[in-house]
Formats: structure tokens, C-alpha cells, sequence
């Protein structure tokens, strides 16, 4: 059993591991919500089964290799490496056994308005014979069965993919056979059957098995599906050329370790030991599934042409700022003037991401007194534009300098084809520094102006991915401040030069001093609120599980700081009602976007100081990551991230509370026309512009 924990280390030390499942939970919960559009709810389901399948294939395996290697001392949550993969297994039951019931409540309504995803014992004979004859035409031929016998090993099961387990018997030698049959990735999961109506691949695939195994009588066919460990670990040290290193560690990435084994529930005893065989796992790695494996499939439900059943697409308006600002020489917003005459702070997905950070790039690109632009890359997807942008500048004779992180987890394919593709065109690229993973948002643009040259900057919470910023919530700044460009040239110089570590004046940098920073502030608020002054604390972030920092907080709460905690995912610490008296609230926020962006406010004697950036409060975040959290000083900024704040502590609709004990619960009732943040930042952005 896990070792009883002190009240101290209970309300502080909480499992991330359990803490983001219990998020999963959360956004589950968004697909089960009848206020949601219909295909929105699917797009939650799919959400939860993808975040799951990385659990598994990060999180998970990372325990499991601890607990292989024999380690039985007590982590910071109270439990050794076994017990923590007991609960884990608990929690993740519930949580799959929760999905499955949302998948047939959410199936069942799709019926309802329409459209079927039937089963094939449900199909009469007249249909059965021309889906057969379809399957014949445009499955069989993609297809390929690999028999497991002595003479045929048992075949590479790759990570994530659906295939099919088939026993057979052969009536000549009377023997059973055990052969294993892959749902290709190339075939979409609904095989539309027409009427409104589709099936699952796996179960037309199942139902014509016959056909895959002439002169055999089929006598099970079950689903089952791998997950295999897909952390990357490089020992930068002995990495000569990180790119190189870096290919060869992604082809390695397909031969993970198994760390899941699902399997159709009811498969029988001679399929569970033939795959448990054949994989090398023992049975805790087993998990049967009642229902539909791989979950996922509920992201392309998301995507089914069906308007009437689906939200409303928000679209990002332009700033005003910008929509009335001067002409550039190529007739679009003039970014610059814009920046020479004051800060501009955007709000993505509100303010959309072309009209502002897009536009930023191709006027970079492309005006003649641009001298050179250096940006950071960390997860910019095959078809991220922002790298086509640099590209184009480097063509137009620009100094293009663009440090790319090959070390983006589950993005590291497509930063090594931009590495490549910029290198072609003339750009500097660096691959991020020796021991740090650089996950700060930053740009510097130097222009020469009435012979002098100035520089610009942008800074932000979120990736330089247009994708991403339709969905997430992210903050960017653009300035020409001179204080804190001169600080985005000393961290570029940091980054890519052998300059020492500099001396920032406005920019909080991990790991130079970031954490001293954040120390620093609460420090002072808990001081000041012991001498009986007034001090609030605001912290908005993705994740808080940074021991030293959770004792800060817990600390100034108790000494007298009002502080609101906004908690999307991980959270270690928890309120206690006797020792902060009411004066720690945190919340989470879950629902039309996916909440990124890192806010911070301290207010001490009505002086308020904010800071947003890159940065989660977590250990790797604070000492093994280069970030940047940027101050907002601009009266127009630090008014719309007021906003903001108040938006996310008044909202109703989507908000959930922590309790002491570690539950989540919903702060509203369910009722139709709760306030929401999402709602509210909608509609403040529609007035502004």
C-alpha cells in the first residue's frame, strides 16, 4: 500500500500522473455535455483517447521502467513505482470504461439525427452481399495476412495501429493457427456504406476474414492494439551531429518497448497468450476492452460534412490596430508603424494568427530595409507556413537565423524537414543548446531606418503554428521597446553565440533567472501580507507541479496572499480550508479551446506587475528549458490581460474547482446560458475590432 503522507505532503505533493488523467476526466466530461454541438462532443472523446494513447507511451512507460529497474523507494506523491502503476491502472479502467459509454451515447444520438454507424449482424443479406463485394474491390487488395508458425515469426506490431487477431483451424492437418491481419493507416476507420449510414473498418475487415484465409474456418476474430514507449532520450553529450542522432533515434522510436496491450474483451484464452507471447509483455500490461478500441476514430466522426451538427467556426478578428494602420509597401498593414508607435498585444484564437504573426513574417520577408530575423521553431507541423516565410527571406538575401528544436516531442519529423528546407535556403539553422531544451517563442527583426537600424520583437505563449492558434488560446507581444529587445538580442546571442549567461533588465529567462524571479515575487507578497498590506497573486499556466514553487504559494497563502490559481491540466497543490482560510482558489478551465497560455499578476499595494510566456511551473520548465516570460507594461496590455483575468475567474459555463480532498468539481449547475470566458473573449473581441 502507498505510504501514509503528512497533512503537509498531501495538500502538496500531489501525482502528476493521476493529476493529468483526472484533466482527461474533465474534457471528457465536455463530451457528455448536451450544450456542446454534437460533432464538438466527438471531438472531445477523440481528444481524450489521443492524450491517452501519449500517456501511455511517455508517462507510462517512464514508471515502467522504473519499476523494471527495481526501484521501491517512495516518490514525492507517496508511492513507489508499482503502487503509482496500480492506480494509474484504477484510474485509467474508469476512465476507459467512461469512454466506451460516452462513444454509444454519442453514436446512439448520431442516429438519431441521421447518420448511422451500424453494425454488420444488424445488415440484412442483401446488404451483407454487396458490402462483400465492395470489401473484394477496394479493401482485400491492401490488405495483408502474416500467419504466425514455425516457419512465420511473429510479425512487428507497430504503435497505435488497429490490426485483427484470427484463430484458425485447418480441417486437413486439424490443427489451429494463430494469424494477425493490419488495418492499413490508408483506410479511413468509417467505411461509408451510403444512406447516412457507415461501419467500422475493423468490423467489415472481421466479417470477411473468410476471404483473407481460403481453405481455413475462421474461429475468433478480435481487435487489439499496441502502444509502445515513444520517449526519446539523447545523450547530448555523445551526439556529434544532433540531427543525424536525431533521424536515427525517430526510426528507432517504432521499436519501443510495449507498455499497452488492448484487446477486444471476450478474445479467447489461445489469442490473449499468443499476443502476450509474441509481444514480450506480461499480463499488467493487458488492458480488454469493452467497446470499440482505438477511440480515436471519434476525431473523424468530428469531421463528418454534417453543418447542422457542428458549432459555429469562430473566426479571429484583425486588430484595430492593424486594420486601420498605414500601408506597407506591399499594401498590406504596415506591422511595423504599428509596433514604432506603441505595443500590441494579440489574443489568439479571438484575434486570428494571418492578421498578426503571419503578417509579421511576410512583411519581414519581403521589405527591402529588413536586415535580418531570428526566430525560435518548436512545434511548427509539415504545413506551418511561418518556416516558408523565413525561407522566403533567406532567398530575398536577408540574414535569417532560426533555431529549431529537433527535440519537440511527436513534432520531431517535421522541425528536421524545416532544418533542411531553410538550410537549402541560406538560413543559419542551430538545433537548440547542450543540455536545454529551447521552448521560448521568440523573434527579432533588425530594419534599418533613416540610417539607424531598429529592432522589432515578438514574443509569445504559444508555437509559431497557425493551426494551433485556431484552437488554443495564446498570447503574443509585438514591440519595439528598447529595453526588451536589447533582451531578445542578448537571449538570441545566448542561444546561438558563446556569450555568457547575460544580464536581463525586463525578460524572466529559464534557467538563468526565472525561477529566482518567480521566488522573488511571492516572497515579497507573503511579506507584505504578513506586515497586514495588501497582496493578490493571479497565476494562469498548464501545469503546476514544481515542488519548491507549490511551497511558495502554499506558504504566501497561508501568510495572508489572496491567490487565484487557473490549473488546465497537472496540479500538485491543493487548498486547505484551515490553513488558507479560503485565500487559495484554484480552478480549471476546460472547454471550446484548449487553454495555453502562461499569465502571471502580482499585485502587492495596488502596484500590479504582468508577466506572460512559454513557461508551465514545472521542474523541467524552470531549470532544464530555456523560456521566456515577457512583462506586459503598456497600459492597453496590462487592461486586456485584466480582462482576461476577470473572464476566467468570473466564468461559470466551463470553469471547475479544486477541493481540498483532490477532487475537481464543476463550478455550474449545467444550465443553458452559464457565463463563459470563451463567450465573453468572443465577444469582446468582436466590439474591439
Amino acid at each position: 500500500m502507498p505510504r501514509d503522507p503528512t497533512v503537509s505532503e498531501r495538500r502538496t505533493n500531489i501525482s502528476r500522473e493521476l493529476s493529468m488523467l483526472a484533466f482527461n476526466a474533465r474534457v471528457l466530461h465536455e463530451a457528455s455535455d448536451e450544450r456542446n454541438a454534437l460533432l464538438e462532443r466527438f471531438r472531445f472523446l477523440g481528444i481524450v483517447a489521443s492524450n491517452l494513447d501519449e500517456f501511455f507511451a511517455i508517462r507510462v512507460s517512464s514508471i515502467r521502467e522504473q519499476d523494471a529497474a527495481g526501484i521501491r523507494t517512495h516518490g514525492q506523491d507517496g508511492m513507489t513505482p508499482q503502487e503509482l502503476l496500480r492506480e494509474i491502472r484504477h484510474a485509467t479502467d474508469l476512465l476507459t470504461a467512461a469512454q466506451q459509454a460516452t462513444w454509444k451515447s454519442l453514436k446512439k444520438e448520431l442516429a438519431d439525427a441521421g447518420h448511422h454507424i451500424v453494425h454488420w449482424k444488424h445488415l440484412d443479406p442483401s446488404e451483407e452481399k454487396i458490402l462483400s463485394e465492395r470489401f473484394v474491390r477496394e479493401v482485400l487488395p491492401v490488405l495483408t495476412p502474416l500467419a504466425v508458425d514455425p516457419t512465420h515469426p511473429f510479425p512487428f506490431i507497430s504503435s497505435l495501429g488497429l490490426s485483427l487477431a484470427v484463430r484458425l483451424h485447418d480441417h486437413e492437418s486439424k490443427k489451429e493457427h494463430f494469424a494477425r491481419v493490419k488495418i492499413p493507416g490508408i483506410l479511413d476507420r468509417l467505411f461509408d456504406i451510403g444512406g447516412g449510414r457507415s461501419i467500422l473498418a475493423e468490423e467489415l475487415i472481421a466479417a470477411n476474414a473468410a476471404q483473407l484465409f481460403v481453405g481455413h474456418e475462421i474461429l475468433d476474430v478480435h481487435a487489439f492494439r499496441v502502444t509502445r514507449d515513444a520517449d526519446i532520450d539523447i545523450q547530448e553529450g555523445e551526439a556529434d551531429d544532433l540531427l543525424a542522432t536525431m533521424e536515427e533515434e525517430l526510426k528507432q522510436r517504432r521499436f519501443g518497448r510495449v507498455v499497452r496491450l488492448e484487446l477486444e474483451e471476450g478474445a479467447p484464452i489461445a489469442i490473449r497468450e499468443a499476443l502476450l507471447n509474441g509481444l514480450e509483455v506480461e499480463d499488467d500490461a493487458l488492458q480488454e476492452i469493452n467497446g470499440v478500441l482505438d477511440l480515436t476514430v471519434a476525431s473523424e466522426v468530428a469531421r463528418l460534412p454534417l453543418a447542422e451538427l457542428r458549432a459555429p467556426v469562430w473566426h479571429g478578428v484583425t486588430p484595430t490596430a492593424l486594420a486601420t494602420a498605414e500601408r506597407a509597401s506591399d499594401g498590406e498593414s504596415d506591422l511595423f508603424g504599428v509596433m514604432r508607435s506603441g505595443d500590441l498585444l494579440a489574443y489568439h484564437p479571438y484575434e486570428n494568427f494571418e492578421s498578426t504573426v503571419e503578417r509579421l513574417f511576410i512583411q519581414a520577408a519581403s521589405d527591402p530595409d529588413v536586415l535580418s530575423i531570428r526566430s525560435t521553431l518548436y512545434r511548427t507541423g509539415l504545413n506551418s507556413t511561418i518556416p516558408e516565410h523565413l525561407i522566403r527571406a533567406a532567398q530575398n538575401g536577408k540574414e535569417v537565423l532560426v533555431l529549431v528544436e529537433l527535440k519537440a516531442r511527436f513534432d520531431e519529423a517535421a522541425n528536421i524537414h524545416w532544418a533542411k528546407r531553410l538550410e537549402d535556403a541560406g538560413a543559419h539553422v542551430i538545433y537548440g543548446m547542450m543540455g536545454l531544451k529551447t521552448h521560448c517563442k521568440a523573434t527579432l527583426i533588425a530594419r534599418r531606418e533613416a540610417g539607424v537600424i531598429r529592432r522589432y520583437a515578438h514574443l509569445g505563449t504559444g508555437n509559431y503554428n497557425a493551426a494551433t492558434a485556431r484552437a488554443y488560446t495564446d498570447l503574443g507581444l509585438f514591440t519595439a521597446d528598447e529595453v526588451i529587445v536589447a533582451d531578445v538580442g542578448n537571449l538570441f546571442n545566448y542561444l546561438t553565440g558563446l556569450a555568457k549567461t547575460p544580464e536581463y533588465r525586463a525578460l524572466l529567462v529559464a534557467p538563468v533567472n526565472l525561477r529566482t524571479s518567480l521566488d522573488a515575487h511571492i516572497a515579497k507578497a507573503a511579506e507584505v501580507a504578513r506586515r497586514g498590506g495588501r497582496a493578490t497573486i493571479f497565476i494562469k499556466v498548464n501545469a503546476l507541479v514544481d515542488r519548491k514553487i507549490i511551497a511558495s504559494i502554499d506558504e504566501a497563502a497561508a501568510a495572508g496572499v489572496e491567490i487565484d490559481l487557473v490549473v488546465r491540466g497537472m496540479c500538485g497543490l491543493l487548498p486547505d480550508a484551515a490553513r488558507h482560510e479560503g485565500r487559495l482558489r484554484i480552478r480549471s478551465i476546460v472547454g471550446e479551446f484548449l487553454e495555453h497560455s502562461r499569465l502571471f499578476c502580482f499585485d502587492i499595494d495596488g502596484t500590479e506587475e504582468w508577466f506572460a510566456g512559454s513557461a508551465d511551473l514545472m521542474e523541467r520548465n524552470l531549470d532544464r528549458r530555456v523560456e521566456v516570460l515577457f512583462p506586459l507594461l503598456a497600459p492597453a496590455s496590462t487592461a486586456r490581460v485584466q480582462r482576461i483575468r476577470d473572464a476566467l475567474l468570473d466564468d461559470v459555463r466551463n470553469a471547475w474547482q479544486l477541493a481540498p480532498d483532490g477532487a475537481w468539481s464543476p463550478v455550474g449547475t449545467g444550465a443553458s446560458g452559464e457565463t463563459s470566458a470563451f463567450a465573453t473573449l468572443k465577444g469582446e473581441a468582436r466590439e474591439a475590432s
